[in-house]
């Protein structure tokens, strides 16, 4: 049996294109966005309650990775983009239904919208669900995995002189706190795991209506090079 789901709402966010992304969310506390939902949902009665709740679920669908055969294994980036584990044992993006699930802080609340930080959601992402977070039931004592390792040390992040320059004077437009978002981000080394550091590589990213540009200098730090509007 077949059956037909029907998005609840869409994410506007920070993050333009899937490169840079953190990997979990949380991780980048200042990665900004809004929910946007839709009628029936978007009415005051659908979020009733939610103003007590620091956190919720998101069930997502991951809109640009959807596959019509399903895989059985996948390589986690994490596990250096070259180890096979079962699809379950994972959260890669390849689902057997495209589906993905996120906890994110929630900010605020406005009408038809849900603030959220934290967030490591692709803009235009459509949402299926939201569930409250419950600690006590979502963060069982002696919860393990043995898989899933917390990540490695954050890389420096250090700033040319009008990088930084740039970036405030971006932010303090956007209304948003782009020099964290940066670093943040950055500093969990979007880079994949196999990928062998050359200094002389830029690299670059979209993050809301700006691009940042970097390089490696060394293996264990990152130099943001430029941030300018987006063409």
């Amino acid at each position: 049996m077949q059956y037909s789901v029907t998005p609840i709402g869409h994410v506007r966010s920070c993050f333009k294109e899937k490169f840079a992304i953190p990997r979990q969310p949380a991780l980048a506390p200042a990665a900004r966005g809004v929910l946007e939902l839709l009628p029936p949902f978007d009415r005051p009665e659908a979020v009733e309650g939610l103003a007590g709740v620091s956190h919720v679920w998101l069930l997502f669908l991951f809109h640009q990775a959807l596959e019509s055969q399903p895989r059985l294994r996948v390589r986690p980036p994490r596990l250096g983009g070259n180890r096979y584990l079962g699809v379950f044992a994972t959260r890669a993006t390849h689902r057997p239904n495209g589906i993905g699930q996120s906890v994110v802080r929630l900010d605020g609340l406005e009408p038809g919208r849900l603030l959220l930080s934290g967030i490591d959601l692709l803009d235009g992402t459509p949402v299926l669900d939201i569930k409250p977070y419950v600690p006590y039931a979502d963060s069982p004592p002696g919860a393990r995995n043995a898989i899933a390792e917390a990540p490695p040390p954050a890389l420096a992040v250090g700033w040319a002189d009008a990088a930084r320059v740039q970036a405030e004077a971006h932010g303090q437009r956007l209304g948003e706190p782009l020099a964290e978002l940066i670093e943040q981000c950055l500093a969990q080394d979007p880079r994949p795991a196999y990928q062998v550091p050359a200094p002389e590589r830029r690299y670059g990213v979209r993050l809301w209506d700006v691009e940042v540009h970097w390089h490696y200098p060394t293996a264990h730090q990152i130099r943001v090079l430029d941030v300018t509007a987006a063409s």
